[in-house]
């Protein structure tokens, strides 16, 4: 059986490992992109978009183990 195209809020939550409010916020700031879908407006979140954000979260913690290192290295004042 192929994998879901689309996630509940509740899924990526468990994927990510994060609360459902955690989930909710990501996708109210426009961090995580999403659709609303139905009548009683109940979001999903396709799989590609959660591959890129997950993507994304890497790219920025390595720009910011690059800048913490750097800044690491200046001398101390003392």
């Amino acid at each position: 059986m192929p994998a879901e195209r689309f996630l509940t809020l509740t899924d990526v939550g468990e994927i990510l490992n994060v609360s459902p409010a955690q989930t909710y916020a990501l996708v109210r700031n426009g961090d995580l992109r999403a659709v609303k879908i139905g009548g009683r407006g109940q979001w999903r979140v396709e799989r590609t978009e959660l591959e890129a954000y997950i993507q994304r979260m890497y790219d920025e913690t390595a720009r910011f183990i690059g800048r913490e290192s750097a800044d690491s290295e200046l001398p101390t004042l003392e």
